[in-house]
Protein backbone atom coordinates (compact mmCIF):
# COMPACT_ATOMS: atom_id res chain seq x y z
CA UNK A 1 0.00 0.00 0.00
CA UNK A 2 2.72 2.47 0.97
CA UNK A 3 4.87 1.52 -2.03
CA UNK A 4 1.94 2.02 -4.41
CA UNK A 5 1.18 5.40 -2.86
CA UNK A 6 4.82 6.46 -3.25
CA UNK A 7 4.89 5.29 -6.89
CA UNK A 8 1.76 7.31 -7.65
CA UNK A 9 3.27 10.32 -5.90
CA UNK A 10 6.48 10.00 -7.96
CA UNK A 11 4.50 9.97 -11.20
CA UNK A 12 2.61 13.17 -10.31
CA UNK A 13 5.70 15.43 -10.49
CA UNK A 14 6.35 17.42 -13.67
CA UNK A 15 10.05 17.16 -12.90
CA UNK A 16 10.84 14.47 -10.40
CA UNK A 17 12.90 15.81 -7.46
CA UNK A 18 15.66 13.28 -8.21
CA UNK A 19 15.88 14.56 -11.78
CA UNK A 20 15.95 18.15 -10.54
CA UNK A 21 18.81 17.29 -8.20
CA UNK A 22 20.68 15.53 -10.99
CA UNK A 23 20.27 18.55 -13.28
CA UNK A 24 21.50 20.84 -10.51
CA UNK A 25 24.56 18.61 -10.10
CA UNK A 26 25.16 18.65 -13.85
CA UNK A 27 25.01 22.46 -13.89
CA UNK A 28 27.64 22.60 -11.14
CA UNK A 29 29.86 20.16 -13.08
CA UNK A 30 29.47 22.27 -16.21
CA UNK A 31 30.62 25.29 -14.21
CA UNK A 32 33.73 23.44 -13.04
CA UNK A 33 34.71 22.44 -16.56
CA UNK A 34 33.79 25.87 -17.96
CA UNK A 35 36.09 27.45 -15.38
CA UNK A 36 38.95 25.12 -16.27
CA UNK A 37 38.57 25.61 -20.01
CA UNK A 38 38.27 29.38 -19.52
CA UNK A 39 41.49 29.33 -17.51
CA UNK A 40 43.11 27.45 -20.34
CA UNK A 41 41.97 30.04 -22.89
CA UNK A 42 43.26 32.91 -20.74
CA UNK A 43 46.59 31.10 -20.23
CA UNK A 44 47.01 30.34 -23.94
CA UNK A 45 50.55 30.99 -25.15
CA UNK A 46 52.29 30.50 -28.49
CA UNK A 47 53.66 26.99 -28.79
CA UNK A 48 51.05 25.34 -26.60
CA UNK A 49 50.40 21.72 -27.33
CA UNK A 50 53.77 21.16 -28.91
CA UNK A 51 53.05 17.44 -28.60
CA UNK A 52 50.94 15.15 -30.75
CA UNK A 53 47.57 13.94 -29.52
CA UNK A 54 47.48 10.17 -29.09
CA UNK A 55 45.23 8.50 -31.67
CA UNK A 56 43.61 6.63 -28.78
CA UNK A 57 41.76 9.87 -27.91
CA UNK A 58 39.89 9.58 -31.21
CA UNK A 59 39.04 5.94 -30.52
CA UNK A 60 37.90 6.70 -26.98
CA UNK A 61 35.63 9.45 -28.29
CA UNK A 62 34.03 7.08 -30.80
CA UNK A 63 33.63 4.47 -28.05
CA UNK A 64 31.86 6.93 -25.77
CA UNK A 65 29.51 8.06 -28.55
CA UNK A 66 28.64 4.42 -29.22
CA UNK A 67 27.98 3.92 -25.50
CA UNK A 68 25.47 6.77 -25.58
CA UNK A 69 23.62 4.96 -28.35
CA UNK A 70 23.49 1.72 -26.34
CA UNK A 71 22.28 3.67 -23.29
CA UNK A 72 19.45 5.14 -25.39
CA UNK A 73 18.54 1.66 -26.58
CA UNK A 74 18.45 0.41 -22.98
CA UNK A 75 15.98 3.12 -22.02
CA UNK A 76 13.83 2.47 -25.09
CA UNK A 77 13.77 -1.26 -24.29
CA UNK A 78 12.76 -0.60 -20.68
CA UNK A 79 9.91 1.67 -21.79
CA UNK A 80 8.63 -1.29 -23.84
CA UNK A 81 9.12 -3.67 -20.87
CA UNK A 82 11.68 -5.64 -22.89
CA UNK A 83 13.70 -6.93 -19.95
CA UNK A 84 16.36 -8.92 -21.81
CA UNK A 85 17.13 -6.08 -24.23
CA UNK A 86 17.33 -3.62 -21.33
CA UNK A 87 19.91 -5.79 -19.57
CA UNK A 88 21.85 -6.39 -22.80
CA UNK A 89 22.10 -2.69 -23.65
CA UNK A 90 23.01 -1.67 -20.10
CA UNK A 91 25.81 -4.28 -20.12
CA UNK A 92 26.96 -3.04 -23.54
CA UNK A 93 27.06 0.52 -22.20
CA UNK A 94 29.03 -0.62 -19.17
CA UNK A 95 31.55 -2.49 -21.34
CA UNK A 96 31.94 0.50 -23.67
CA UNK A 97 32.39 2.78 -20.66
CA UNK A 98 35.17 0.53 -19.36
CA UNK A 99 36.71 0.50 -22.85
CA UNK A 100 36.64 4.31 -22.86
CA UNK A 101 38.41 4.38 -19.49
CA UNK A 102 41.01 1.90 -20.78
CA UNK A 103 41.62 3.99 -23.89
CA UNK A 104 42.00 7.12 -21.76
CA UNK A 105 44.56 5.30 -19.63
CA UNK A 106 46.38 4.21 -22.77
CA UNK A 107 46.40 7.85 -23.92
CA UNK A 108 48.12 8.83 -20.68
CA UNK A 109 50.67 6.05 -21.15
CA UNK A 110 51.41 7.29 -24.68
CA UNK A 111 51.76 10.87 -23.45
CA UNK A 112 54.22 9.81 -20.76
CA UNK A 113 56.21 7.73 -23.28
CA UNK A 114 56.42 10.89 -25.40
CA UNK A 115 57.76 12.84 -22.40
CA UNK A 116 54.55 14.80 -21.88
CA UNK A 117 54.16 15.05 -18.12
CA UNK A 118 51.66 16.61 -15.73
CA UNK A 119 54.29 18.84 -14.18
CA UNK A 120 56.98 20.72 -16.04
CA UNK A 121 57.34 23.70 -18.32
CA UNK A 122 54.37 22.87 -20.55
CA UNK A 123 51.24 24.15 -18.81
CA UNK A 124 49.09 22.85 -21.68
CA UNK A 125 50.06 19.30 -20.71
CA UNK A 126 48.97 20.00 -17.13
CA UNK A 127 45.60 21.27 -18.35
CA UNK A 128 45.22 18.20 -20.56
CA UNK A 129 45.86 15.83 -17.66
CA UNK A 130 43.55 17.76 -15.32
CA UNK A 131 40.67 17.86 -17.81
CA UNK A 132 41.05 14.20 -18.75
CA UNK A 133 41.49 13.14 -15.13
CA UNK A 134 38.51 15.10 -13.86
CA UNK A 135 36.33 13.70 -16.64
CA UNK A 136 37.57 10.20 -15.84
CA UNK A 137 36.69 10.75 -12.17
CA UNK A 138 33.13 11.63 -13.17
CA UNK A 139 33.11 8.63 -15.49
CA UNK A 140 33.88 6.37 -12.50
CA UNK A 141 30.69 7.71 -10.92
CA UNK A 142 28.84 6.97 -14.15
CA UNK A 143 30.22 3.43 -14.23
CA UNK A 144 29.06 2.94 -10.65
CA UNK A 145 25.58 4.15 -11.61
CA UNK A 146 25.62 1.78 -14.59
CA UNK A 147 26.57 -1.12 -12.33
CA UNK A 148 23.63 -0.39 -10.01
CA UNK A 149 21.36 0.08 -13.03
CA UNK A 150 22.49 -3.27 -14.43
CA UNK A 151 21.69 -5.02 -11.13
CA UNK A 152 18.24 -3.39 -11.06
CA UNK A 153 17.63 -4.30 -14.71
CA UNK A 154 18.47 -7.94 -13.95
CA UNK A 155 15.78 -7.85 -11.24
CA UNK A 156 13.34 -6.55 -13.86
CA UNK A 157 12.90 -3.29 -11.95
CA UNK A 158 12.58 -1.20 -15.13
CA UNK A 159 9.48 -1.51 -17.27
CA UNK A 160 6.93 0.74 -18.96
CA UNK A 161 6.05 3.56 -16.57
CA UNK A 162 8.80 2.65 -14.08
CA UNK A 163 12.10 3.78 -15.54
CA UNK A 164 13.22 6.59 -13.21
CA UNK A 165 16.50 4.98 -12.11
CA UNK A 166 17.42 4.10 -15.67
CA UNK A 167 16.44 7.59 -16.85
CA UNK A 168 18.69 9.20 -14.22
CA UNK A 169 21.60 7.01 -15.28
CA UNK A 170 20.93 7.78 -18.94
CA UNK A 171 20.84 11.55 -18.32
CA UNK A 172 24.15 11.44 -16.46
CA UNK A 173 25.73 9.13 -19.05
CA UNK A 174 24.67 11.37 -21.94
CA UNK A 175 26.02 14.36 -20.01
CA UNK A 176 29.39 12.61 -19.65
CA UNK A 177 29.36 11.88 -23.37
CA UNK A 178 28.54 15.47 -24.29
CA UNK A 179 31.11 16.77 -21.83
CA UNK A 180 33.87 14.62 -23.32
CA UNK A 181 32.96 15.67 -26.88
CA UNK A 182 33.14 19.32 -25.76
CA UNK A 183 36.51 18.76 -24.05
CA UNK A 184 37.90 16.82 -26.99
CA UNK A 185 36.86 19.46 -29.53
CA UNK A 186 38.11 22.22 -27.22
CA UNK A 187 41.50 20.55 -26.86
CA UNK A 188 41.72 20.03 -30.62
CA UNK A 189 40.92 23.70 -31.17
CA UNK A 190 43.48 24.83 -28.59
CA UNK A 191 46.21 22.92 -30.42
Amino acid sequence: MIATSMENQEQSYKLHPKKALLWLSIVSMVMIFAGLTSAMVVSDKPGWFSFAFPSTLWYSTATLILSSLTMSRALSAAKKSNFSATVTYVVATLILGLAFAGLQWESWVILVKNNVFFSGNDASASFLYVLMGLHLLHLVGGLGALLVTWMQARRKSYYAGHTLGLELTAIFWHFLDGLWIYLFLFLLYMR
